[in-house]
């Protein structure tokens, strides 16, 4: 009977959909190494550079690059989250204990496991 005396507490809340930041390093730096590649083999340059060690320098350029880009894109994403947040009011339930009951671990024998 005290529960029912008490009053719930109540909360205003804020709903919001966030992303989550380290896919959007992991694919712009992804994205970085790939767009390295193509540059790297695909066109021409010129034959006094190896085009491994012109990969492995494009590599580090676009990849950190991309990287940044990602956090750019999440961030943005972040920004119009916010604006699309939602408000809610909670209410905290408080826990009743009960005596005998399944949470005390007596197992009554009528549950969906039980056997007759």
């Amino acid at each position: 009977m005290a529960s029912e005396d008490t009053p719930a507490e109540r909360r205003d809340i804020t709903v919001r959909r966030a992303p989550r930041y380290v896919p959007f390093l992991i694919l712009g730096g992804l994205v970085g190494i790939i767009a390295a590649a193509v540059i790297a083999y695909a066109l021409p340059g010129d034959a006094s550079y190896d085009p491994s060690s012109v990969f492995g320098f494009f590599m580090v350029l676009f990849g950190a690059g991309g990287v940044i880009l990602g956090a750019i894109a999440a961030l943005l994403l972040d920004r119009l989250s916010v604006r699309r947040a939602r408000h809610a009011v909670v209410e905290a339930v408080p826990d009743t204990d009960s005596d005998g009951g399944p949470e005390d671990g007596a197992d009554s024998g009528t549950g969906p496991g039980s056997r007759s």
